[in-house]
């Protein structure tokens, strides 16, 4: 019976970021995605996506659902902090360029897969990376 507060928490945090307060702007997300499937010159194409929250609009496949995870995160592309271990473990050649705004604040961010801490924050976002259409 716990677990329907739970997950009533999010969705009230969002009602109230949306709220007439002026808080709307807040949650305002336009952002530019690039991946490269196979990395940068691995031979694939590149896919090119776009997002715009509150309004809602962009041609990222479900852009609904990124854009209430984006909005119920904290800071949803934070990088990885500098002198952390890190597991040294290859998650594969993907890579990708996010551009744009989230929240008022410019976003020129690369994500990659080449240890445990950039696969974290990779699959933290991954909602934003589809590989499969």
């Amino acid at each position: 019976m716990r677990a329907l507060p739970l997950l009533a928490l999010p969705l009230l945090l969002l009602a109230a970021a949306c709220s007439d307060s002026g808080a709307a702007k807040d949650v305002t997300i336009d952002l530019r995605i690039t991946l490269w499937p196979g990395g940068q010159g691995g031979g694939k194409p590149r896919r090119d996506w776009r997002l715009h929250c509150n309004p809602l609009g962009g041609n990222l496949p479900h852009g609904d659902r990124a854009c209430f995870l984006l909005a119920s995160m904290a800071r949803p592309l934070r990088p990885v902090r500098k002198n952390v271990a890190c597991a040294q473990i290859y998650g594969g050649p993907d890579f990708a360029h996010v551009v744009g705004s989230l929240r008022g604040r410019r976003v020129d961010t690369r994500f990659k897969r080449t240890d445990g801490c950039q696969i974290a924050r990779w699959d933290r976002v991954d909602f934003l990376f589809p590989k499969r259409l």
